[in-house]
C-alpha cells in the first residue's frame, strides 16, 4: 500500500464558485497548495481578480467572473473555461446566498435569488460541465463537491427559509448526482460547513468567541479545516466515498440534536 500520493492534486484543474470570499477563497487557496492549477468565478470581477491575483502566490489561480445564477451565465463560464482546458478534474459549487425574513413578510424574490443560486445553478453548471468532467475521468476520478450547510440537516433560530430549503435540497440533490455520474467515473459528494467567518456569517466573522461559546468544539472553524475537508474530496483519498455530506461543523450539529 502507498499513501503518499492519496492527498496530492499536483497537475490536476480545479473550478471554485464563488471563489473571491469566505469558504470558496478557503478552499481555492488549499487546492492550489496541494498543486491543482485553480479557476474562480464570482459575480463581482474587482473582486473575484483581486483574489486571484492574491492568491497566485500560492500556484496558478485564474479569475472567470460572471454571474452563474443563470442559465446565460452558465454558458458563458463554460466557454470561457473549455477555451482554456481540455477537461475538468475537480468542480466545487459553492457560490451561494442567503435571505432572512418573518415568515409573514417572506419575499417571492428571496426565495427564487436564494434557491436559483444555491440549488439550481449547481446542478445545471455540472450539467453543463459534465463532458469536461468525463474527459478528466478517462485518467482518474473527476470530483464534484456541492457545499451545502448544517442549516439543511437541522433548524437554527434564524428565519432563513429558502436558505435551508435550498441547503437540504443540495443535500439529497447530491445523492441523486452521485448516482447517475459515478458511472462516469465522476464522484458526487458535499460540505456542510458551521460556523466559519465569512461575508455571509457575520456572526462567526465579527463575534468569533461568543459564537464559538455555542459550538462544542468551542471555537470557529479555521481556513484549514475548510481547505482540508476540500482536499480530501477533491483526491483519490475520497474515491470510495459516493454521494456523502461531509459535516465539518466543530459538533454542532450534534448538539442541536
Amino acid at each position: 500500500m502507498n499513501t503518499t500520493q492519496l492527498f496530492s492534486l499536483q497537475g490536476r484543474v480545479a473550478l471554485v464558485t464563488g471563489g473571491s470570499r469566505g469558504i470558496g477563497r478557503m478552499i481555492a487557496k488549499g487546492l492550489l497548495c496541494q498543486g491543482a492549477k485553480v479557476y474562480i468565478t464570482a459575480r463581482k470581477a474587482a473582486a473575484c481578480d483581486a483574489t486571484a491575483q492574491e492568491l497566485c502566490a500560492f500556484g496558478t489561480c485564474i479569475s472567470i467572473p460572471l454571474d452563474i445564477s443563470t442559465k446565460e451565465g452558465i454558458a458563458q463560464l463554460l466557454q470561457q473555461l473549455s477555451g482554456q482546458e481540455t477537461h475538468l478534474d475537480i468542480l466545487v459549487n459553492n457560490a451561494g446566498a442567503a435571505w432572512g425574513a418573518p415568515f409573514d413578510e417572506f419575499p417571492e424574490a428571496g426565495w427564487d435569488k436564494v434557491v436559483d443560486l444555491n440549488m439550481k445553478a449547481p446542478f445545471f453548471l455540472t450539467q453543463a460541465l459534465a463532458p469536461m468532467l468525463r474527459q478528466a475521468a478517462k485518467n482518474h476520478m473527476a470530483k464534484v463537491i456541492n457545499i451545502a450547510s448544517i442549516d439543511g440537516i437541522s433548524v437554527n433560530p434564524w428565519e432563513t427559509y429558502s436558505y435551508a430549503a435550498s441547503k437540504a435540497g443540495i443535500i439529497h440533490l447530491t445523492k441523486r448526482m452521485a448516482l447517475a455520474l459515478i458511472k462516469d467515473g465522476i464522484n458526487v459528494n458535499a460540505i456542510a460547513p458551521g460556523a466559519f467567518a465569512s461575508e455571509m456569517n457575520r456572526e462567526a466573522r465579527d463575534h468569533g468567541e461568543e459564537t464559538a461559546q455555542g459550538i462544542p468544539s468551542r471555537r470557529i472553524g479555521k481556513d484549514e479545516d475548510m481547505a482540508a475537508a476540500a482536499i480530501y474530496l477533491s483526491s483519490a483519498a475520497s474515491d470510495y466515498v459516493v454521494g456523502h455530506t461531509l459535516v465539518v461543523d466543530g459538533g454542532v450539529t450534534l448538539a442541536r440534536g
